[in-house]
Formats: structure tokens, C-alpha cells, sequence
């Protein structure tokens, strides 16, 4: 049996049947596919400006993170994702 694992990790399982997962789309191509094909990546939104900060309090000044759900070849492409060489391709080099 070949060893095929993935050069990387990804944290979602699998919760339904093959056809049943749920369709997430891509942030920055609009692409949809399935949430366990996705990459995730965490946007924080913050208040850059500091004389707006000053003007407003602290403790009404909530910051929100977002996730957002990228697929792989945006994920490559923006190095949000950087697979190496398969565990398949280690083996056959040693």
C-alpha cells in the first residue's frame, strides 16, 4: 500500500456523509467547495486611526475576529498554504 499523505494539516473532520458536507466559498475568488477542501484563515478588525481611537473608550471599542474559508490554489498562491514534498516523494529520495 503507497503512502500518500498530505505535506499539510487540516483541522476541520468530517461530520457528514460524502455528498451532505457543507459548501463554503472561497474569500478571495468566489470559487465554492467543501469545507474540509478549505483553508482557514482568522481577520481581525481593528481601528487604525488614532485620533479616532483616542475619541472613543476602550470599553466600547470591541474588536471581532472573523474566519474565512480559502481554497487550495488561492491558498497557494498567496502562501497562506506552502505544501512540501509528499510523504510519497521523502521516501522515494532516501
Amino acid at each position: 500500500m503507497p503512502i500518500s499523505t498530505a505535506p499539510y494539516k487540516r483541522k476541520y473532520e468530517h461530520t457528514h456523509a460524502r455528498g451532505s458536507e457543507a459548501v463554503v466559498e472561497c474569500v478571495f475568488c468566489g470559487r465554492r467547495l467543501p469545507r474540509y477542501k478549505s483553508f482557514t484563515i482568522k481577520r481581525k478588525f481593528s481601528i487604525n486611526d488614532p485620533t479616532l481611537k483616542k475619541q472613543i473608550d476602550p470599553k466600547y471599542l470591541h474588536t471581532f475576529e472573523r474566519k474565512h474559508y480559502v481554497c487550495p490554489s488561492c491558498a497557494r498562491f498567496r502562501g497562506i498554504a506552502q505544501p512540501g514534498k509528499s510523504v510519497r516523494k521523502k521516501h522515494l529520495e532516501i
